[in-house]
């Protein structure tokens, strides 16, 4: 049999019950869409938290103070709730480790803040003057606070874009040099800053931004910090500013057992790694999930097959009589199987490229369709084909062609 003859033999075939091989491709099209939809899903939404991550700066280390023994109490206290970070360990650090651009701090807490009888309860962060760099910080209107205005303690604030739309109306205008209240205490508006966006811990637009100095002074009334951000010359040098840092402030701290650290240094690689782990698994597992239905279609094109096979019993027996071989009549079956899937594989990529613009377009969720997808969407369609459509096809192969004439 030549190319040219299977060819008109399966398309007469597949052709000769339209609806059932409509419904067929259907089952295959569903799940090959399934897969890459889901895929891309995930996909998008892992570079949406990487890109989240290393929005809020380069290069970072952040130590937090934490876990640090309640006394007379061997349990540990959450990390952030230690009081165990100070201003002259950030000096520390910036003076005696090596391969360090900036070091910065921060001190934050929720505050209810009113303005012009506007209220909202937001996080207002106490910072150094050098934020902006090492946190990748950009101001749309105004200007961020200095550093004679960072050590003298005044009262002024940045506030983020969501925030100045609570407080003074919706894409607010001319909002610097306006009045708001912190816990009661009058501060003035110097800056906004532009937006970035919400991640998976909140948004970063709904802050406010304050001399850290004035943070302690009228706010906390504690000389303690939350955060130290240390901002790492290059990436190569993480570990080693890491281990420096630690045993830096180890020594500061007068603590021996690293394992008592009354502190914790977090890398932001490894939380971009960590979080791209869990993603990635998160990716897997929808796709895992949206395969079942690939098998169900898998099992429909079965079902076709040998359908078509008692269909064409007496057909199949005339063709061995006449000189048909056994893997004439297995290519022939193959062949319908292979191309009803590649016709639902391609027509399931098309459906899923549909879906995830309009995912995009119309509900904002992040998707990422990869060549690689595609292609392994196309093959695991081809090879359900084959291997869905083999049992038909030797059993077709394997009619006897005297009991074949004979079926009615």
């Amino acid at each position: 049999m030549s190319i040219r003859d299977l060819i008109i033999e399966v398309y007469i075939a597949l052709t000769v019950n339209k609806t059932r091989s409509g419904l067929t491709v259907l089952g295959i099209v569903i799940g090959i869409a399934s897969v890459v939809v889901m895929m891309a899903i995930g996909n998008g939404s892992q570079q949406t938290i990487e890109k989240s991550i290393e929005s809020i700066g380069s290069n970072l280390l952040m130590v937090y103070p934490g876990q640090q023994r309640s006394f007379g109490s061997g349990v540990r206290q959450a990390m952030g709730t230690a009081s165990s970070l100070t201003m002259e360990d950030a000096e520390k650090i910036l003076a005696e480790v090596d391969n360090i651009e900036a070091v910065t701090v921060e001190s934050s807490n929720r505050y209810q803040v009113t303005a012009k009888g506007n209220n909202t309860n937001v996080s207002v962060y106490g910072v150094g003057a050098n934020y902006p760099d090492v946190k990748n910080l950009n101001i749309d209107d105004g200007n961020f606070f200095n550093d004679k205005q960072n050590t003298s303690g005044s009262k002024v604030v940045i506030l983020g874009p969501t925030t100045r739309d609570d407080l003074f109306g919706e894409d607010a205008t001319n909002v610097i040099g306006q009045k708001i209240k912190i816990n009661s205490i009058e501060f003035s508006v110097i800056g906004v800053a532009a937006s970035k966006g919400g991640t998976s811990m909140g948004s970063s637009d709904d802050m406010i931004y304050i001399p850290i100095t004035t943070m302690q002074k009228f706010l906390t009334g504690s000389k303690s910090i939350s955060t130290i951000d240390i901002k790492v010359s290059s990436d190569d040098q993480m570990s080693t500013v890491e281990t420096d840092v630690t045993n830096l402030l180890l020594k500061e701290h007068g603590i021996k057992d690293s394992s008592s650290a009354d502190f914790r240094v977090f890398n932001q690689s490894d939380i971009v790694e960590t979080a791209s782990s869990v993603t990635s698994t998160f990716t897997l597992l929808l796709g895992a999930i949206a395969a079942i239905s690939l098998v169900v279609g898998g099992i429909g094109i079965m079902n076709m097959m040998l359908t078509s096979v008692t269909e064409r019993t007496r057909e199949i027996g005339l063709r061995k009589a006449i000189g048909a071989r056994s893997e004439y009549i297995v290519s022939q079956f193959l062949a319908e199987s292979a191309v009803l899937t590649v016709v639902g594989g391609v027509l399931g990529v098309a459906a899923a490229w549909a879906i995830a613009w309009a995912a995009t377009k119309f509900f904002s969720l992040a998707t990422e369709i990869s060549w690689t997808t595609v292609g392994m969407a196309v093959g695991v369609s081809m090879l359900i084909g084959i291997v869905f459509g083999y049992y038909p096809a030797q059993k077709a192969a394997k009619l006897n062609p005297i009991e074949a004439l004979r079926y009615q």
